[in-house]
């Protein structure tokens, strides 16, 4: 990779789709700690159906 290189269309659009997907896996992996604050009755609750993630076996 030359030092100067040009901002293109290509480089934004892999700078946006890394920019994005890191976002989302980061978003992905901290979504059960964050419904776990509203949810202090039990860790495994089958009979939520407020919780998105209820088919995980753990949370």
């Amino acid at each position: 990779m030359p030092q100067m290189m040009p901002l293109n269309w290509t480089l934004l659009f892999l700078i946006t789709n890394v920019i994005f997907f890191t976002f989302l896996i980061f978003t992905y992996f901290n979504y059960p700690s964050k419904i776990n604050l509203t949810n202090n009755t039990s860790i495994m609750n089958q009979n939520d159906t407020q919780s998105i993630h209820n088919f995980w076996p753990i949370y």
